[in-house]
């Protein structure tokens, strides 16, 4: 039964039992057991390997290291409830100089930026053809005065016949009835002069309120009317600041509420009560005119200017997160904050919220967040939900 090993010399004598043990009928013994023992355990050694990929690592695989972040604990403070809108500030002091009689200007007596008193001259309109009124009507009336002294003489002297019965009584009462129209048409043309003489006046324009005069749009040569601006004259004191509150909010407001002046980077100016509140609506914007008097007045405002102001309309204790701790995504607003985690140590969560109006560097929380959740607000770029994160 060795024929078969003829082909293989150089197999070892322990193949070669198992060869014989296939050729002849089996004969167990305790070597081949312990070989058979050796085998298999070896062979599921190495298919046990095979199937994971290698050997065995020397130790279990380590997670990275948490990630320093910063943390605030979220706690109330309170929030303003406010709305921004833009203010017209005016001055209670403040006037448009509109002439009184149609002319042309034959003078200018100030120029823009004077400081002026009341009664100050700042322009003449040519006064001839009034003056020349005036001259006509004063000349009528020298005659009409002549008029009424001549029948106050007849009245006397018909007065002392009639008594002696040397005239009838119908011509002393026509004498009379003479003087009475005389003296009615004296006192129209007592009237008329006077009349012609203001308007004469008028044809100096002269300053209405003391104040700085602005900008002269008419110039000498010009011709003018009653409707023609030609000047202003302010002073920058008893400033009121004009904000047309929309129908939304128009029932919030009240006497007394805060108004904030606000400069271009939203740095508070000044702050000053609301002092009225119009009871009509404007019927072109659909809004309620609320006003403000400036009792504390910025020095760096001016009369029409326009201005942002803010009306806080109430305070309330809430949650603020800063925006620099706050990401978007598809126009969700996300947080990171830390909790404990499983096996010790702090996670990062992420959470959705939801904001409201900005104040400051700080987004008002509206619904997402709790009192005393630890907020991250740095490193978040360097942390995902669940990543283990220590504080700094």
């Amino acid at each position: 039964m060795t024929w078969p090993f003829r082909f293989l010399p150089r197999i070892t004598r322990k193949t070669r039992d198992c060869f014989l043990f296939a050729a002849k009928p089996p004969m167990y013994s305790h070597r081949f057991f312990v070989s058979t023992a050796v085998f298999l355990t070896m062979s599921l050694a190495a298919f046990s390997t095979a199937c994971r990929g290698g050997a065995p690592a020397q130790g279990a695989q380590q997670g990275p290291p948490p990630a320093g972040v910063k943390l605030l604990k979220l706690t109330p403070a309170p929030i303003e409830d406010a709305s921004e809108f833009i203010a017209t500030l005016r001055s209670r002091r403040s006037t448009t100089v509109q002439p009184e009689v149609e002319g042309q200007i034959t003078r200018i007596f100030v120029k823009s930026g004077d400081v002026v008193k009341v009664g100050a001259p700042l322009v003449q309109i040519n006064p001839a053809r009034q003056l020349a009124s005036v001259l006509s009507s004063e000349a009528s009336r020298e005659g009409v005065e002549a008029d009424v002294a001549y029948w106050r003489q007849q009245v006397k002297r018909l007065e002392s016949l009639v008594e002696a019965g040397a005239i009838s009584r119908a011509e002393f009462d026509q004498a009379q009835t003479s003087l009475r129209q005389a003296e009615a048409h004296l006192s129209a043309l007592n009237a008329q002069v006077k009349e012609g003489r203001v308007q004469l006046e008028f044809h100096r324009v002269d300053a209405t309120q003391a104040g700085v005069v602005g900008d002269i749009p008419v110039r000498e040569g010009d011709r003018v009317t009653t409707s023609t601006v030609i000047t202003t004259i302010d002073e920058n004191v008893l400033l009121e600041a004009y904000v047309q509150v929309p129908l939304s909010r128009s029932a919030e407001a009240r006497l007394g509420l805060p108004v904030q002046l606000l400069d271009a980077e939203g740095k508070v100016l000044a702050t000053n009560p609301i002092t009225f509140v119009a009871p009509r609506v404007d019927d072109t914007t659909q809004t309620v005119l609320v006003k403000s008097i400036l009792k504390q007045e910025p020095p760096s405002v001016r009369v029409q200017q326009f201005i942002r102001s803010r009306i806080i309309w109430r305070t309330v204790q809430g949650l603020t997160v800063p925006i620099t701790a706050v990401v978007r995504i598809s126009g969700q607003y996300f947080c990171f904050v830390a909790e404990p985690g499983q096996q010790g140590g702090l996670v990062a969560r992420q959470k959705p919220i939801e904001v409201g109006e900005v104040v400051g560097n700080d987004y008002v929380v509206r619904n997402g967040l709790k009192e005393g959740e630890q907020l991250i607000v740095s490193g978040i770029q360097k942390v995902g939900d669940g990543a283990p994160v220590k504080a700094e």
